[in-house]
């Protein structure tokens, strides 16, 4: 597994590092591979992926996943899995940072360039406080490519997202940013 900075990105807002160790390009489609190093109060809220599974590994600390209803905390060595079309979230509330890795099958590109986009956008102070684009069309490109999807009442929301993400594909949006922050 290739492991080198340029393969490492940070979000200040956050607080957390992606270390991509396995790309949908060196797995030619096969699964992605990214090490998370979560700082506590840390997450990504509930959703769901219909293309992908996403299987998490605790390496240091404690991360809390949510599978559908049923709540896991994960300790090193122990792990837990969202297969495709399941409700799932994962947050750091242990108190103090946690690492974890997060296996995504099959690979997803999307997935690869939401991250680098996002974060790459938190670093030029594009984002609010609460990690999301300031700008309402990146917001809803970001998470159209990611293949996120919303549970739920929210999936309401989702016809707008998908729409915005459109306006912002039909204004070159997506070219820009994957030119300015896709960098693997």
């Amino acid at each position: 597994m290739e492991e080198s900075a340029d393969r490492v990105i940070y979000n200040p807002i956050q607080k957390d590092q992606v270390t991509f160790l396995k790309t949908s390009a060196d797995t030619n489609g096969q699964c992605t591979l990214v090490e998370v190093e979560l700082a506590d109060r840390g997450g990504v809220g509930l959703h769901y992926h219909k293309t992908y599974s996403e299987r998490f590994n605790c390496l240091e600390g404690e991360v809390e996943i949510v599978l559908g209803k049923k709540k896991h905390t994960l300790k090193p060595g122990e792990s837990a899995m969202a297969e495709p079309n399941t409700n799932h979230l994962f947050r750091n509330r242990s108190g103090l940072p946690c690492k974890f890795r997060v296996e995504l099958q099959p690979a997803s590109e999307g997935f690869e360039r939401s991250l680098q986009i996002g974060y790459g956008l938190a670093n030029d102070g594009q984002c609010k406080s609460n990690g999301f684009p300031k700008d309402k069309l990146t917001l809803a490109l970001l998470f159209d490519i990611s293949e996120s999807n919303l549970p739920g009442w929210m999936s309401v929301f989702e016809f707008i997202l998908r729409k915005q993400a459109k306006k912002a594909r039909e204004k070159g949006l997506d070219r820009e940013l994957i030119a300015r922050y896709v960098r693997f």
